[in-house]
């Protein structure tokens, strides 16, 4: 079942939702519309659900959200256990960042 908000309503930025509608995101998933805004507050938050059902831009966005664009200085590093999701992640953040401007580094050994 779809959440009824949209991503308008989650309080992300204009390039946040250029890069939503870039990747072809419509609606948030459930797991979306309940952690974003949680995350977005500054709140510690821990999310379960399904594969596929949007668990990885629902943390990237929040991310991408709080990045201080005028600093080069590494803000983010995300851990997985496997190089499979690494690469992933990696991915996913690309696409959503498109509207951003950071680089993102997959790193695995």
């Amino acid at each position: 079942m779809q959440s009824e908000k949209r991503f308008e309503d989650l309080g992300l930025c204009a390039r946040s939702l250029d890069g939503l509608r870039k990747a072809g995101f419509t609606r948030p998933s459930p797991i979306q519309a309940a952690l974003i805004p949680v995350a977005l507050a500054g709140n510690d938050c821990i999310g379960q659900a399904q594969t596929g059902t949007g668990k990885t831009a629902a943390f990237v966005l929040p991310i991408l959200e709080r990045i201080d664009f005028d600093s080069n200085q590494t803000q983010v590093l995300v851990l997985t256990p496997t190089r499979e999701l690494s690469q992933q992640v990696e991915e996913e953040a690309k696409r959503l960042s498109v509207s951003h401007e950071v680089r993102t580094v997959c790193l695995v050994g």
